[in-house]
């Protein structure tokens, strides 16, 4: 699973050929949680909310990547990395 960014201890990964919706799984602390690309509701798993609303603030501010590596990561193509949340 390529992680495509990290900032302040959350991991940010895209699995190639994965299920949809589209969406990234994001991992802090032992916590981990999926994010729909397209609404940014957690699918499955939750984070402590300081943790999730870093992910949600990157997740506005980068959509348009995520989209981009989501079509990457079906075709199996290289995923690109994606700047940290300032």
């Amino acid at each position: 699973m390529p992680r495509i960014s990290q900032f302040y201890g959350v991991v940010i990964y895209m699995y190639f050929n994965d299920h949809l919706p589209s969406h990234f799984h994001a991992e802090y602390s032992g916590y981990e949680a999926v994010y729909a690309i397209d609404s940014l509701d957690v699918l499955r798993g939750r984070l402590p909310q300081r943790a999730h609303v870093m992910v949600i603030e990157w997740a506005l501010a980068h959509r348009p990547e995520l989209r981009d590596n989501w079509r990457k990561a079906v075709a199996r193509l290289p995923l690109e990395q994606i700047a940290p949340l300032d």
